[in-house]
């Protein structure tokens, strides 16, 4: 499944508050979704995210030295992160949602696609992607390629509900006062003027978002024909699927902001050598 980017515990209790929603009918069934969409690879792609936990407080990974790794590799384990996940589309994901989606990413089309986007969501060299799928950008602009279109079109529907700015600043916010309460950092903001500050550069990570998003599905593509990148781009504009997305960018970043706000309660246990 791709990458997915208000408070996110409002969006989860909006979607349960609808009138006639049917829940989804097991664990079981909730699981192998999962597995055929590969939101499951995208949630273990979280993990990742933690090397930017360090920028956050103005620090460097190698501030907290060997510790670094095993504290993320703990609070970013795969397990609990799937059970958080599975907890909340238990709730949340209506069994026509899930048949709907998974129909589509069990086709041959839709598997290739699978593996194709597990292989970008953990692939760490992000410089040598960025600057692959940057190249693939320009060449598909000069060309005044229609693909560059679709690639739009794609991105604009997995992110229907426009959460991905608010999500990444409702994370930013979660993890910083966590980091405060545990003791971690000092902070002379309170929290309004945090959400504040954050709010002030919107319109700035929004357009950064918009072009990395760009830069990445042209990366994660580049092997698929014009025809079904636009097959694709149709799929995901489809009202269901796009309510599917939507639940799942909630889903995703409520997960990063408990793991984040674990990271920050658990850095109290690092060894004095590696204190701030």
């Amino acid at each position: 499944m791709r990458a997915v980017r208000l408070c996110l515990a409002t969006t989860i209790m909006l979607v349960l508050a609808l009138p006639g929603v049917a829940l989804a009918a097991d664990r079981a069934k909730l699981q192998d979704f999962l597995e055929v969409t590969g939101f499951d690879v995208a949630l273990e792609s979280i993990r990742l995210s933690a090397s930017s936990a360090p920028d956050m407080l103005g620090l460097e990974a190698e501030d907290f030295g060997s510790e670094w790794t095993r504290l993320t590799n703990e609070v970013f384990a795969t397990d609990v992160m799937h059970d958080l996940a599975l907890d909340l589309l238990e709730k949340t994901l209506s069994d026509d949602l899930l048949t709907h989606a998974a129909d589509f990413y069990d086709t041959d089309l839709g598997q290739r696609l699978v593996v194709a986007e597990n292989a970008s969501h953990m692939k760490e060299e992000s410089d040598l992607k960025e600057e692959s799928g940057a190249a693939i950008v320009a060449g598909l602009a000069q060309l005044d390629s229609p693909r560059l279109t679709y690639l739009e079109r794609m991105n604009a529907a997995s992110d229907s509900a426009g959460t991905a700015v608010r999500a990444i600043q409702e994370v930013q916010v979660r993890f910083l006062m966590a980091a405060v309460g545990a003791g971690v950092i000092q902070l002379q903001l309170e929290e309004p003027e945090l959400r504040a500050l954050l709010s002030a550069d919107e319109d700035a990570m929004k357009a950064e978002i918009e072009a990395g998003a760009l830069i990445g599905s042209a990366y994660t593509y580049q092997a698929f024909s014009d025809a079904e990148v636009l097959e694709y781009a149709k799929a995901l504009e489809h009202p269901k699927m796009r309510k599917v997305y939507d639940l799942m960018n909630a889903v995703q970043y409520e997960i990063m902001a408990n793991r984040f706000e674990a990271l920050a309660v658990a850095m109290q246990r690092l060894q004095p050598s590696q204190e701030l």
